[in-house]
């Protein structure tokens, strides 16, 4: 694996700051990426500390963290806290100019405070279309309205955008049609290719190109594919690749889900993934798991990918830089007003 290739694992880390065995961990070749939880965090001082201990034994890794908002936010204390993304949708259907202003500034806020603590990227937006089908998705989606969904989700990548961050579209092709939680089981869904179309696929059309990444669902359509698609060529090559032209990152979603087990073991879960044609697969909160996949990497050899290096952050800001930004004043305004 050359220099400029990035490793293709993403592992996550067990505390607030590097363990005696990680730093070789994250020296390995085949390894790419941290991604970082709430158990993780302390306080926002103490995640800089934490990302700066990375970057100084591990300086080309791509480190990230899953701060949508609402629910799913995983830095808290000393940060902005950030309404679900239907709040900025139900904004929008009221107040089509100011919810979409609102939400390319939160995209905008989000991306600066994570880009101003040291990391790279949020998975973030979701894309799926939902209200209340889904156990899992929910308020992360921004509405059941596909054409609503694609307008105030490019609102927020356009402000992710100006802070300098590239965005993951996720769950393709959408996980907002069945109740089931890939998290803990395998959701099969069973509706066509034109139910698809008409309805979840609608986001991931229009704003492919629009982003840097896209991680598909823990899900079976069996009408389309016998497959599930974080593991089926059908899935990333023939329609994300080739028919939406997609060309940057696909991060495969956490290979410890229970969705993703209708795949076998970590090394078959992880082999078929590279397979269908991830570019970087994630192994979170099992490390014997994750070292198994490490292990199995290194047996194959398996070649670096060119594209992750497109989702390292574009710029360099402080906190100290942000903390009064007048855009920041003006959206924390806006939301405290927003909640009152």
């Amino acid at each position: 694996m050359t220099q400029s290739l990035q490793g293709r694992l993403m592992l996550d880390l067990a505390g607030t700051s590097l363990q005696d065995d990680e730093p070789a961990l994250l020296c390995n070749p085949q390894v790419g990426g941290v991604i970082l939880f709430a158990r993780n965090v302390e306080s926002r001082q103490q995640v800089e500390a934490l990302v700066a201990e990375i970057r100084a034994v591990a300086p080309q890794l791509l480190i990230a963290v899953d701060q949508e908002g609402g629910r799913v936010q995983r830095f808290k204390q000393g940060f902005t806290l950030l309404p679900a993304m239907q709040q900025l949708g139900n904004l929008c259907l009221k107040d089509r100019d100011a919810g979409l202003q609102l939400t390319r500034d939160c995209g905008w806020l989000m991306a600066a405070e994570v880009i101003a603590c040291g990391l790279d990227i949020s998975f973030a937006p979701v894309l799926d279309v939902d209200r209340d089908t889904s156990s899992i998705i929910g308020d992360r989606a921004f509405s059941d309205q596909p054409q609503l969904v694609t307008d105030v989700a490019s609102a927020f990548i356009e402000g992710m955008n100006e802070a300098g961050m590239a965005a993951t579209g996720k769950h393709f092709p959408g996980h907002g049609g069945i109740f089931a939680d890939s998290h803990l089981e395998a959701p099969i869904d069973h509706r066509d290719w034109t139910q698809l179309s008409e309805r979840d696929l609608v986001p991931f059309v229009a704003l492919a190109n629009r982003l840097g990444g896209i991680m598909p669902a823990h899900i079976t359509f069996p009408t389309i594919d016998p497959d599930s698609v974080g593991f089926s060529h059908f899935w990333l090559q023939q329609v994300l690749r080739d028919k939406l032209g997609f060309d940057g990152v696909i991060f495969s979603d956490d290979l410890a889900m229970k969705g993703a087990d209708v795949a076998g073991g970590y090394v078959q879960k992880a082999q078929l993934a590279l397979e269908a044609g991830c570019d970087m697969i994630l192994v979170c909160n099992d490390r014997q798991g994750a070292l198994e996949v490490l292990d199995y990497m290194t047996e194959q050899q398996v070649s670096g990918s060119d594209r992750i290096k497109g989702m390292l952050k574009r710029t360099w800001l402080s906190w100290s830089q942000l903390e009064n930004h007048p855009r920041r004043v003006a959206t924390m305004a806006q939301l405290q007003k927003m909640n009152s």
